[in-house]
């Protein structure tokens, strides 16, 4: 057991090269979800 397994959180199915950027797209796009929601209301 000489090599150490590291947790994959499934970054092959991300279109970013990090975290930290994806992050910040999806609550941006959570943003302009809600707004669109409040304003259709």
């Amino acid at each position: 057991m000489s090599e150490e397994k590291k947790f994959d959180r499934g970054s092959a199915l991300s279109i970013f090269g990090s975290d930290r950027k994806e992050d910040f797209v999806a609550l941006i796009l959570a943003l302009v979800i809600a707004f669109g929601v409040f304003v259709s209301y």
